[in-house]
C-alpha cells in the first residue's frame, strides 16, 4: 500500500510538468513575469554591494582610515597601554614620544644631511604590512618613498643616522647605521620618514634628553630625579614693601608671595624661625616648585641676602614598625645655619644634584623621648641617642616610604646624630625627590645608593583599528577618557550611513516586488486549478488522494520559480557584465561596480522558492474542493 501511495507522489512531478510543457505559452509568460521582478533586484542587490564593498575596500586597504591619533601631548602609561591594547577592536597598539625628540639626521654619502621623522613600530604595524613592507627588527628600518629618495638608499642599504643634542652648553651627537629592510610605496605617503623598533626610538629620546644609552654605548647623564616642593618660605632681616613684593615674583614662575606669621613659617618648615627675621611664603597654586624658581626669586633678591627654604607638606614615612612619622627638611650651609641659630647639619646647602649619594639618606633623630614616641622612632626603629648606635643599627633598619602617587620605594636612613628641632630633620633635597615620586615614577637603586628617575610615560601612540566598523566605537571610548583623538570618522560614517540607506531602499523595492511577484504566480496558479476541475477530478477517479492533488499545484509553482530563477540569474549576469564594463576606467582590477556575493546566492533561492509555496496554497486549497463524482456528473 505504501509502495502504491509513493508511486503516485512520484506521479505529480511527472503530470505538472507535462502540464507545463502543454501549455508552454502560459508557461512562459509566468518565467517571464517572474523574471521581470527577479531580475531587476539581483541587479539591485549586487550593485548595492558592489559599490558600498569597493568604497569600503578602498578605505579599508588604506589602513591610514584605520587610524586614531592624538591631537594633544601627554602622558601615557604602561598600564594605559595595557588596557586599551585589550580593547575589543584594536588591531595594534605602540607608543610614541614628542615630536622634536623624534627628529634624526640622516647622513648621505656625500656628507650632507637631512631632517627625517623618526616613527615607532612593533609587531604587526599594519600600515608597515598591508603597504608591502616587512616590520624591521633590531637595528633595521622600514622607509617611506620620500625618505628613500632624498636619502640615496635602497632596500638592503645600511642608512647612516645621526642624533644630537645640547648638554652643559656644547653641542653633542652620536652617529648609528641601520639597515634597509624595506620601502614604502609612494602611495603610503610622502613625508621623510623612517619606522624603527620602539627600542631604538626611545633610546634617541633618552640620549637628546641628556641621558645615557648605555646597550648603544651613548654616553649621558645619570637620570637622577629632581627635586619639586610646595612652596618656599622667604625669610629677611627687613621686610619688603607691597610694591618690591610684587614685582620680586614676576618671572620668577612664583604666582603668589604673602606675608606669613612666625608661627606660620615655623608650620611650614618644621624649624623654629628667629623673631628678627621676617617671613613671606612663595608658591604657585597646583604647580610644583623647582630649583629654576628657588634660583629666579634669589636673583631679583640679590643683595637684600634672602634665606630661602623650599618646604614639602603632609609627606609622611612608614617606619620598620609600620607606624608614620613626618621629618623636617633643612639643607643649609654654616652662614645660613648661624641666621636660623640653629648648628651646622652634616650635609650642607642646597644642591639640586649631590654628588655622594648616602647624603640624600641622612638624617639627624630627636633626642627627646617623647618626639621619639610621636615620631614613631628611637627603640621602636633600633635607634638611640649615641650618633654611633644610630648609624650602626639605623643602617639595618630600612624606611619604607609610601608616596600616595606614582611610587613607592624602600630604603635606608643613616642616622649622623641628634635633631636640633622635635622632629627628624633630612635633607630638603630627599623629601623634595619623594616629593616628585609623588607624580613621577622613581627608583631606588641600592647597589649605588641613589635615586633614578624611570620613565614617566610615553607622550603619544600609534592605535590602529581591526576593521573600519570599529573605529567610531573606539573613538568614542578614547574620547571618554578625555583624549583628544583624529580618525577618518566622517568618511566611515558616510560610507555607513550609505550602506544602511541603500539597504533600506532595496528592502522597500523588494517587498514592493515579492508582493507583485507572488500575487501574479497566486493568481495563475488559481487559475490554472480551475481550468483543471475536469482533469483533476479524473486524476482523483484514477486513485490519487486529496493531498496528491494539493500536492499538484505546489509542485507547479516551484517548477515555475526555478525557471525564473535561473533566467533571472542568467539575465542579471549578462547586465553586471555591462554595467562593470562601462565602469571599468574608474575601477581598480579587481573591484566591480556591480557584484553579488556569493554568500546570498542560497538564501535569494530558498526565499524565491519558500514564496513560491506559499503562494501555490491557495491553489492547493482549492484543489482539495475539487469533487470527482461533480465532474463526472458535469461532464
Amino acid at each position: 500500500m505504501k509502495t502504491h501511495r509513493s508511486g503516485h507522489a512520484r506521479l505529480v512531478p511527472a503530470l505538472a510538468a507535462a502540464h507545463l510543457r502543454h501549455d508552454w505559452i502560459l508557461t512562459l509568460c509566468l518565467v517571464i513575469a517572474l523574471t521581470a521582478v527577479i531580475a531587476p533586484l539581483l541587479v539591485l542587490l549586487g550593485l548595492k554591494h558592489g559599490t558600498i564593498e569597493t568604497l569600503r575596500e578602498r578605505l579599508v586597504e588604506d589602513p591610514v582610515y584605520r587610524e586614531l591619533r592624538p591631537t594633544q601631548t601627554q602622558p601615557y602609561s604602561e598600564d594605559w597601554f595595557a588596557q586599551v591594547a585589550a580593547w575589543p577592536g584594536v588591531a595594534f597598539l605602540t607608543p610614541t614620544i614628542l615630536p622634536l625628540s623624534s627628529v634624526v639626521q640622516v647622513v648621505r654619502a656625500d656628507e650632507t644631511t637631512s631632517l627625517f621623522d623618526l616613527i615607532p613600530t612593533a609587531a604587526g604595524d599594519p600600515f608597515l604590512l598591508e603597504n608591502g613592507a616587512p616590520v624591521p627588527g633590531e637595528n633595521e628600518v622600514v622607509l617611506t618613498a620620500e625618505a628613500a629618495r632624498l636619502s640615496g638608499v635602497a632596500v638592503g642599504d645600511r642608512l647612516g643616522v645621526r642624533v644630537s643634542r645640547t648638554r652643559g652648553g656644547r653641542s653633542e651627537n652620536v652617529q648609528a647605521e641601520l639597515k634597509v629592510v624595506g620601502v614604502l610605496p609612494i602611495g603610503a605617503g610622502t613625508l621623510t620618514r623612517i619606522y624603527a623598533p620602539l627600542a631604538f626610538v626611545l633610546d634617541v629620546e633618552s640620549y637628546k634628553e641628556g641621558y645615557a644609552a648605555a646597550r648603544r654605548g651613548w654616553p649621558g647623564d645619570t637620570p637622577d630625579p629632581y627635586p619639586s616642593f610646595d612652596g618656599v618660605v622667604l625669610l629677611l632681616d627687613e621686610p619688603l614693601s607691597p610694591i618690591v613684593r610684587t614685582g620680586a615674583i614676576i618671572q620668577t614662575g612664583f604666582a603668589r608671595i604673602g606675608e606669613i606669621t612666625r608661627d606660620q613659617a615655623e608650620a611650614l618648615l618644621g624649624l623654629p624661625i628667629p623673631q628678627r627675621l621676617h617671613a613671606y611664603d612663595l608658591s604657585t597654586p597646583n604647580t610644583p616648585i623647582t630649583q629654576s624658581n628657588i634660583r629666579a626669586i634669589q636673583t631679583k633678591l640679590r643683595g637684600r641676602e634672602p634665606l630661602l627654604l623650599p618646604y614639602v607638606r603632609d609627606l609622611e614615612l612608614i617606619g620598620a614598625d609600620g607606624r608614620p612619622w613626618r621629618p623636617a627638611g633643612l639643607s643649609v650651609d654654616a652662614a645660613q645655619a648661624a641666621r636660623l641659630d640653629l648648628p651646622p647639619v652634616p650635609w650642607g646647602g642646597f644642591q639640586a644634584r649631590r654628588e655622594r649619594a648616602e647624603e640624600l639618606t641622612s638624617v639627624l633623630w630627636p633626642t627627646d623621648a617623647e618626639a621619639n614616641a610621636d615620631s614613631g622612632v628611637g627603640s621602636d626603629m633600633g635607634l638611640d641617642s649615641n650618633p654611633d648606635a644610630d648609624t650602626r643599627q639605623g643602617a639595618d633598619d630600612g624606611i619604607v616610604v609610601t608616596s600616595p602617587g606614582r611610587t613607592e620605594l624602600s630604603f635606608v636612613l643613616r642616622s649622623l646624630g641628634p635633631s636640633p628641632v622635635s622632629e627628624p630633620l633630612a635633607p630638603i633635597e630627599l623629601l623634595g625627590i619623594l616629593r616628585t615620586a609623588q607624580d613621577r615614577a622613581v627608583a631606588y637603586v641600592a647597589s649605588s645608593g641613589r635615586f633614578e628617575m624611570q620613565r614617566a610615560g610615553y607622550r603619544g601612540f600609534r592605535l590602529y583599528a581591526a576593521s573600519l566598523d570599529d573605529v567610531p566605537r573606539l573613538y568614542r571610548r578614547l574620547r571618554e577618557q578625555g583624549l583628544e583623538v583624529d580618525a577618518a570618522i566622517e568618511a566611515i560614517e558616510r560610507i555607513q550611513a550609505l550602506d544602511g540607506g541603500a539597504t533600506r531602499l532595496f528592502w522597500l523595492i523588494a517587498l514592493l516586488g515579492l508582493c507583485g511577484g507572488t500575487a501574479v504566480l497566486v493568481a495563475s496558479l488559481y487559475a490554472a486549478v480551475d481550468r483543471l476541475r475536469a482533469e483533476l477530478g479524473i486524476i482523483r477517479l484514477l486513485g490519487l488522494s486529496r493531498a496528491h492533488v494539493a500536492f499538484f499545484p505546489i509542485v507547479e509553482g516551484l517548477m515555475i520559480a526555478a525557471l525564473s530563477l535561473a533566467v533571472s540569474f542568467g539575465a542579471y549576469g549578462a547586465l553586471a557584465t555591462v554595467i562593470n564594463r562601462s565602469f571599468a576606467n574608474e575601477l581598480a582590477p579587481d573591484e566591480r561596480f556591480c557584484a553579488l556575493p556569493a554568500s546570498l546566492i542560497a538564501p535569494i533561492v530558498l526565499t524565491t522558492l519558500l514564496l513560491a509555496c506559499l503562494a501555490a496554497l491557495v491553489a492547493a486549497w482549492r484543489s482539495t474542493n475539487i469533487d470527482p463524482s461533480e465532474v463526472v456528473r458535469a461532464d
